[in-house]
């Protein structure tokens, strides 16, 4: 395994761990094009997909997914052999069961609430996966697994969550008023009280005070000088 190719995939697990709550053990739903491209590039998928994602992981599939594999014959019948040693997710097609990738993007639906990978090769349903935000993609290419990079739609749903635009404005009501009750938050005409700061001597009040002065340096002066001139009359 590369370390450029485990880097790049540790990069895109800790965006997914980091904005979409993803833990282990890793939930990888696989249809029939994955199991079937494993089969013949000689892929140990078990063994070699959690030291990729750098972390535990549990290979899972669905009914539908194995019904098709079944009714596809014996073109596939490796493929449904590898599938049918994973766990079965339960899906919502007990009775009337779908196709694959029908199948797959129901259990991705209202946000994938169970944190799914997609390990597929049908470009139509990687596609639509892509449509959806956090649902990281797997596919295989020149016999080695690959992580997709996040879609565009995972990148705006991060982006438009960390600007606050996905806070329903019930909440974003509810945020306020809880603001205003611990005092977090200005009234209107509110102002600000200015504290009074210790301030040194008016210097107007100083100026008064040496013109005092000056005027009692002056008069003994004019005192001295009458005496003199009654003197001197003397």
């Amino acid at each position: 395994m590369g370390v450029t190719r485990q880097k790049h995939a540790k990069k895109i697990m800790g965006f997914y761990k980091h904005n979409f709550q993803f833990r282990e053990p890793f939930q990888v739903l696989l249809d029939g094009t994955f199991c079937q491209a494993a089969l013949r590039n000689k892929i140990q998928i078990r063994e070699q997909l959690p030291g990729y994602l750098d972390g535990a992981a549990q290979l899972c599939t669905t009914r539908c997914v194995i019904k098709e594999l079944e009714s596809l014959g014996k073109a596939l019948y490796g493929a449904k052999l590898i599938a049918q040693r994973f766990q079965v997710r339960n899906c919502s097609h007990h009775k009337n069961p779908v196709s694959g990738s029908t199948c797959l993007l129901s259990m991705i639906e209202d946000g994938n609430p169970h944190h799914f990978f997609i390990a597929t090769q049908d470009q139509d349903l990687s596609n639509k996966v892509k449509r959806k935000p956090g649902v990281p993609l797997l596919f295989i290419i020149q016999n080695t697994m690959v992580l997709d990079k996040p879609s565009p739609k995972s990148l705006a749903f991060v982006q438009k969550l960390q600007t606050n635009q996905l806070v329903p404005e019930y909440q974003k009501q509810s945020i306020v008023e809880l603001k205003e009750k611990e005092g977090l938050v200005k009234q209107e005409g509110e102002k600000r009280r200015k504290r009074k700061r210790a301030g040194g001597p008016n210097p107007l009040s100083c100026l008064k005070k040496k013109k005092k002065k000056i005027q009692e340096c002056r008069e003994p002066s004019a005192e001295k000088k009458k005496r003199r001139k009654r003197k001197r009359n003397r």
